[in-house]
């Protein structure tokens, strides 16, 4: 019998004043059973650094076609598309293909490796940014999780604030490619 989700629910009070966004944002998230809590903490960070209106969770891992965020138009084409992790450089060239905008939070302990292997091969795509984290911030978050998770998030001159009911942490969010 395989084993269910872990559901979360996430209240963010999101004041990201680089881009003039002062919103509460709702999100039920589900784990996945193979997810570590990392992956999840990053994919809600990430969900905060690239918010826009229309922005939502996909299926995440269980849909290896899917991003794990994105937005999609009333057409049903996908708009922005929003990955997190380490993932091969040809998926994110496909998406660039098939997607308006591309968005990478780059994240896990391979990160300097991966940089070194992938980032080359995608500095040719206009529509991509690629941003990271100081994974210690990521670990430190997911020590921290619980079900119910209320987060208050700055964002301001490229660094990022988070108060949780234990403290308050900063770390700066790192461009690699594109702008956010």
């Amino acid at each position: 019998m395989a084993l269910p989700s872990t559901v979360y629910k996430a209240s963010i009070q999101l004041s990201d004043v680089d881009r003039g966004i002062y919103e509460t944002l709702q999100a039920t998230v589900a784990q996945h059973p193979s997810e570590t809590a990392e992956r999840l903490v990053a994919r809600l960070l990430s969900y905060a650094i690239f918010h826009e209106p229309e922005l939502a969770f996909t299926k995440g891992i269980s849909a290896t076609d899917e991003p794990d965020l994105w937005v999609k138009g009333a057409d049903g084409r996908v708009r922005f598309w929003v990955e997190v992790g380490l993932p091969e450089a040809d998926r994110i060239i496909k998406a660039s293909r098939h997607s308006e905008r591309v968005g990478l939070l780059a994240c896990g302990r391979a990160l300097a490796n991966w940089e070194q292997q992938h980032l080359p091969k995608l500095e040719k795509l206009a529509n991509l940014t690629v941003i990271s984290i100081d994974q210690a911030f990521i670990i430190k978050l997911a020590a921290q999780l619980g079900r119910s998770i209320n987060w208050s998030i700055t964002i301001t001159e490229g660094t990022f604030y988070l108060t949780n009911v234990e403290e308050t942490m900063e770390a700066a969010i790192q461009v690699k490619m594109g702008e956010l």
